[in-house]
C-alpha cells in the first residue's frame, strides 16, 4: 500500500511539473507576434496601424494580401497546437491540466509580454488549441459560431465573443464534460477581458451577405 501510494504521489507531482513547463512554454509561444513579424518582413508594414489597431493575423489580411494574410493565420494557429497536442499525445496528462496549458496559450497571444502585455483577439491561436485536442466536436462548434457571428454581427469583438459563449452555451445543454465547459468559459472570460472596451457598445445585428450584395449592385 505505501509503495502504490508513493508511485500515485510520484506520478501526482511528475504531472504538475511538466504541466507548469508546458504551460510557461504555450504562455511564450503564444505571446510571439508572428503576424507582425510577418506584417514588418513580408509587407514592410505595421499591421496595427490598419482595421482595429491589433496585431492578429486578421490585420494581415487588411494590411497586405490573401496570402500573407493566409501565412499570418497558420502561423497564429500553429501557436496553439504544438503544446496541446504534446502534452494529451505523449505525455498523457489530465485533460484539466491540458486545458490550462491550452488557456496559457491563448493568454500568451491576448496579452504578449513582447508588445507590453497588448495582444490580438486570439482567435486563431484558440482554434489552434481546439485542432489539437481529441476531441475535434469543439473546433467544429467554435468554427460554427464564429461563421454565424461573422454573418450577423458588425463589430469585431461581439463576433469574438459570440464564439465561446454560444460554445458555452451548447455544451451546457448538451452536457458536455466538466473540463470541457471549464474550458470555454476560461476561453469567453480571457476573450471578454481583452475586448472590454470594445464591448461596452451595444452589437449591432445586420445580415452582411445582404450588405455585401447591396454594394455590388
Amino acid at each position: 500500500m505505501t509503495v502504490i501510494l508513493h508511485y500515485t504521489t510520484y506520478n501526482i507531482v511528475t504531472d504538475i511539473s511538466l504541466a507548469i513547463i508546458l504551460v510557461i512554454s504555450a504562455y511564450l509561444l503564444g505571446a510571439c507576434p508572428f503576424s507582425l513579424l510577418v506584417g514588418r518582413w513580408l509587407l514592410h508594414k505595421d499591421i496595427r496601424q490598419y482595421g482595429d489597431g491589433n496585431p492578429g493575423a486578421f490585420n494581415v489580411f487588411r494590411a497586405g494580401d490573401v496570402k500573407t494574410g493566409v501565412i499570418a493565420i497558420i502561423l497564429d494557429i500553429g501557436k496553439g497546437f504544438p503544446l496541446v497536442f504534446i502534452a494529451h499525445s505523449l505525455f498523457g496528462l489530465p485533460e484539466l491540466l491540458v486545458a490550462a496549458i491550452g488557456l496559457s496559450a491563448i493568454l500568451g497571444h491576448a496579452f504578449s509580454p513582447f508588445l507590453r502585455f497588448k495582444g490580438g483577439k486570439a482567435l486563431a491561436v484558440t482554434g489552434g488549441v481546439l485542432l489539437a485536442l481529441p476531441q475535434h466536436h469543439l473546433f467544429f462548434i467554435f468554427l460554427a459560431f464564429i461563421f454565424i457571428a461573422f454573418l450577423f454581427i458588425e463589430q469585431d469583438a461581439w463576433t469574438a465573443i459570440a464564439s465561446p459563449a454560444g460554445t458555452l452555451a451548447y455544451l451546457i445543454l448538451a452536457r458536455g464534460s466538466s473540463w470541457e465547459i471549464l474550458f470555454t468559459l476560461g476561453v469567453l472570460l480571457l476573450f471578454t477581458v481583452k475586448q472590454f472596451e470594445s464591448l461596452k457598445t451595444a452589437p449591432r445585428f445586420r445580415l452582411k451577405p445582404i450588405r455585401w450584395y447591396q454594394s455590388r449592385s
